[in-house]
């Protein structure tokens, strides 16, 4: 016989009691108040013959009443077992449902609570991540435990609203090992902590999952894994001390990748960060980042808007002093106006790094090193696109260094170091950018071997003399390892490769400073945000281009004796005793010049891939910070452009891809 939809009512309130907390009635504790509820939950189900629910319930009264315990409150354990209870409830419930046509939609089919369920779970399960790691260095650091229980307790009760039994049946277990650890009847070990994590991988994947089903994309749900479980009751019931099992670097990379939580949260409070230990009644509310990224890109609409009406001829010739005053606070009020637009935009880049420690403790255990990661700066801000992309990077840039840079410990005790390697990672800011410095005080890169091994794969001649820099930055080359072996983290020549093309998608540089059996260090600068970029622009003909001015090294008049003509290398222009190639953009863009005698000219000097290229312009015009527009569908695919900007004057600027102009004219394909 089906539940009646009252019968239904009351075990779903329960669920909701037990999500929100504990609740008591007046008049009553909370023991006394689940038992009534409880009672008349069995009333009712024993009225509709409804036999599993009223053994069911039976048994919850039993575990609350039959304990002897006389306490006001339940304890830890009951309020556990009560909750495994109603979702044994809530799932004979659901059951039915599926066989009656007709009925309500269940709330587990709500995509609204589900899209929060995955926001809310990713957050707790970063912050447990970051617990058990400090757990794991401090056993006895009883606020940690505290909050990783918090943390699980949290994620069940809400899988189980939400009849997602497989993710509270994980959560459940590992809160249970958690609460025994709480009671002091266990001690958290490494092994235990990596059998801990991996449950939290698993919650993750269900968490991947669901975010692809709400977004209509095709996923397949997680499989029970039975050997988790297994692996976690044993740590409840003291059968083993979590053993270490086998690391799943798949698992362990998309932990780091989609690790998000707290990127989301944080560009969600529109950049009310708070510091810890600071008292502050700022509040934060959650919002949708697209609705963030329209209001930035409205901003940067508001600012040209603006710049057409300041520099309108109609307006230039009056001088009219209110207006000007006006005008000039037009011009204050929508500047500020596009800074907080885009500050909101930005987000911290400490939840990146705290997700790498996960990433180095879980590979220095792998590798049989030991390895303690400190970072610096986890409050520097950088545009919440930026932070998303730098997860690969990062990763791969970590993997290296404690796969090829760092010693084993033996090793390093031989050298009269610190058999516990440091690895650095530093945030801060320089000249108008982000740096962040991954360094490391292992073996520093070998000069001789790289260069060996350039010469090898025909990368370089073995007579061709080159500075450190040039030879370090052989490392970045498709396909190069100097690797003896492959490994199952690296070897293959794939990831440094994988660390420059990102940096550079994100208008950045790498920079390499290494000091043999001291340590190297990579730093990656990187804008503040993607939305803006500082462009040189410059004039050729009646057109307006915009170089980016990070590329831009120096720029000169030539005199007669700067350029030459090369066999089978083209024009080039000798610049500081160094022949540089030499890219009229007047025949790139096919634009009539001023002048096509180079003397009459500009030449521009940039960098591309630790490459320098010479322009050759007609005007140097200024220098601007411009938003950057999208040219649309019909022009993505045009070689040597980026995008457009719209210019003080009205004026469109198309803003130059320099790595795409110079590949093409080198004759590469440009796709």
């Amino acid at each position: 016989m089906p539940s009646s939809p009252e019968l239904c009512r009351q075990i779903e309130d329960l669920a909701v009691r037990l999500v929100v907390g504990e609740t008591g009635t007046t008049g009553n504790g909370p023991r006394a108040a689940w038992k009534s509820t409880l009672e008349s939950i069995r009333q009712r189900a024993a009225g509709e013959q409804a036999a599993p629910v009223v053994a069911t319930v039976q048994e919850l009264l039993e575990a609350i009443v039959g304990t002897g315990d006389d306490s006001d409150r339940l304890s830890e354990r009951e309020l556990a077992e009560l909750q495994e209870g109603v979702a044994r409830l809530q799932q004979a419930i659901g059951q039915e449902r599926q066989g009656q046509a007709g009925t309500e939609k269940s709330l587990a089919q709500d995509p609204e609570l589900l899209s929060d369920f995955v926001l809310e779970s990713r957050e707790h399960l970063a912050g447990i991540e970051t617990r058990l790691l400090t757990l794991e260095r401090d056993p006895a650091n009883q606020e940690a435990l505290h909050s990783a229980f918090r943390g699980f307790h949290t994620v069940k009760g809400l899988a189980g609203f939400l009849e997602l039994w497989e993710v509270q049946k994980v959560a459940h277990e590992v809160e249970t090992v958690l609460d025994r650890a709480r009671n002091s009847q266990w001690n958290i070990t490494p092994g235990a902590t990596d059998v801990i994590l991996q449950g939290a991988d698993y919650i993750r994947r269900w968490l991947t999952h669901l975010e692809l089903a709400l977004a209509s994309r095709p996923s397949e749900a997680p499989p029970r894994d039975e050997a988790l479980l297994a692996r976690i009751r044993a740590l409840a019931s003291d059968a083993s001390d979590g053993a270490p099992a086998a690391i799943d670097l798949t698992h362990m990379a998309a932990a780091v990748e989609s690790g998000g939580g707290e990127e989301t949260s944080a560009a969600a409070t529109a950049g009310a960060a708070v510091t810890p230990g600071r008292v502050t009644g700022t509040m934060a509310v959650k919002v949708d980042t697209a609705k963030l990224d329209y209001l930035a890109d409205m901003a940067g609409e508001m600012v040209i808007a603006e710049s057409l009406v300041r520099h309108a001829p109609e307006l230039a010739g009056l001088k009219n002093p209110r207006l000007q005053r006006n005008m000039a606070q037009l011009t204050r009020i929508t500047a500020e106006l596009q800074k907080t637009a885009m500050a909101m935009r930005l987000v911290p880049i400490g939840p990146l790094f705290r997700r790498m420690a996960r990433l180095v403790r879980d590979l220095s255990r792998q590798f049989s090193k030991r390895v303690e990661m400190e970072t610096v700066g986890d409050e520097i801000e950088l545009d919440r696109t930026i932070v998303e992309e730098l997860a690969d990077p990062l990763m791969h840039m970590v993997r290296n260094a404690l796969d090829h840079g760092i010693e084993p410990p033996a090793e390093r005790q031989q050298l009269g170091k610190n058999p516990a390697a440091r690895l650095l990672l530093k945030a801060h800011h320089q000249a108008g950018q982000v740096v962040i410095e991954i360094s490391d005080d292992g073996r520093g890169l070998d000069r001789d071997r790289i260069r060996a091994k350039a010469v090898e794969r025909g990368l370089i001649s073995g007579d061709e003399s080159r500075t450190d820099n040039d030879v370090y930055n052989l490392i970045f080359e498709p396909g190069f390892s100097t690797a003896a072996q492959v490994t199952s983290v690296s070897g293959r020549g794939v990831g440094m490769d994988v660390v420059r093309r990102h940096i550079q998608k994100l208008r950045g540089r790498i920079e390499i400073r290494s000091v043999t059996g001291r340590g190297a260090t990579f730093l990656l600068k990187l804008p503040l945000t993607l939305a803006i970029i500082d462009g040189l622009v410059v004039g050729v003909g009646r057109e307006r281009y915009i170089v980016p001015l990070f590329a831009v090294r120096e720029m000169f008049r030539p005199g007669p004796e700067v350029l030459w003509t090369v066999q089978q290398r083209g024009e080039m222009a000798l610049v500081r005793g160094s022949l540089l190639p030499v890219l009229r953009l007047y025949r790139r863009f096919q634009v009539e010049p001023r002048s096509e005698d180079p003397l009459q000219s500009v030449i521009v000097v940039a960098e591309v891939e630790a490459q320098r290229y010479c322009l050759l312009v007609d005007d140097l015009i200024g220098k601007q910070e411009v938003v950057i527009k999208s040219l649309g569908e019909t022009f993505k695919s045009a070689a040597g452009i980026a995008g457009g900007a719209i210019l003080g004057d009205g004026r469109v600027g198309l803003i130059l891809d320099l790595d795409r102009l110079f590949k093409d004219r080198n004759g590469e394909a440009v796709r």
